[in-house]
C-alpha cells in the first residue's frame, strides 16, 4: 500500500507501518505560456489507448486501464503525447482543478521531452491562471523543469509505503497523476 502523506500526518502513518520513500513537491506557477511548435507533440487521443496503457504501466504498480480510459477523456482536460522516432516517448494531461489547472501525469523518457510536453500543456491554460504540477523531489530534472518555468513550491507530501517499495522509473516521472491516486 502506498500513500502521499501530508506533513502533519506522517508520524501517524509511521505508527501504522508506513515508511518514507521520497518527497513529492507541488509546484505552482501560471499558465498562458506560448509553446514553440514541436512536431513530436500530438493529441493524446490520436495515440491508440493500448499504447498509452502499456506506457503508463511502468509508472504505476497496478493495473489501471479503466481509470486511464476515463482520465484521459475527462471534460475540461487536454492530453498530449510525445512521439520520438515513431515511438510513444511520453504523455501528459492538463486539467481544470478546484483553483486553476494541474498537469499530471507528466511521464517522459527524457527531460527535453518532458519540457516539450509541459510547455505544450501549459499553452492550453489561460494566461495567468494558476498552474500546478506535483513532482517527485528525487527527480532533479523534474525539479529543474518546474523551476525553469518560474514555478515555486506550494505544498509537499511524503510518498510512503507499507510493505515493499515498488521499483518505479522516477527519472522518467516528471509529474504524478494526482496525490490521491499516484
Amino acid at each position: 500500500v502506498g500513500l502521499d502523506g501530508v506533513v502533519a500526518q506522517q508520524d501517524n502513518y509511521r505508527k501504522s507501518g508506513f515508511k518514507f520513500a521520497w518527497r513529492n513537491v507541488r509546484y505552482q506557477g501560471s499558465g498562458g505560456a506560448r509553446a514553440a511548435p514541436d512536431h513530436r507533440l500530438v493529441p493524446l487521443s490520436s495515440v491508440p489507448v493500448a499504447q498509452v496503457i502499456a506506457y503508463d504501466r511502468a509508472f504505476v504498480p497496478d493495473e489501471r486501464t479503466a481509470f486511464l480510459r476515463s482520465f484521459i477523456a475527462q471534460p475540461h482536460a487536454k492530453g498530449l503525447a510525445v512521439v520520438d522516432r515513431g515511438q510513444l516517448a511520453g504523455y501528459g494531461v492538463v486539467r481544470a482543478c478546484r483553483s486553476g489547472f494541474k498537469i499530471g501525469p507528466l511521464f517522459a523518457d527524457a527531460s527535453e521531452l518532458a519540457t516539450a510536453l509541459c510547455d505544450g500543456l501549459a499553452a492550453y491554460v489561460p494566461r495567468d491562471a494558476p498552474l500546478y504540477v506535483d513532482v517527485p523531489e528525487t527527480n532533479s530534472a523534474a525539479v529543474a523543469l518546474a523551476e525553469r518555468r518560474g514555478m515555486t513550491i506550494a505544498f509537499e507530501t511524503a510518498r510512503m509505503y507499507a510493505g515493499t517499495v515498488p521499483a518505479l522509473p522516477l527519472r522518467r516521472l516528471f509529474g504524478v497523476t494526482t496525490f490521491e491516486l499516484g
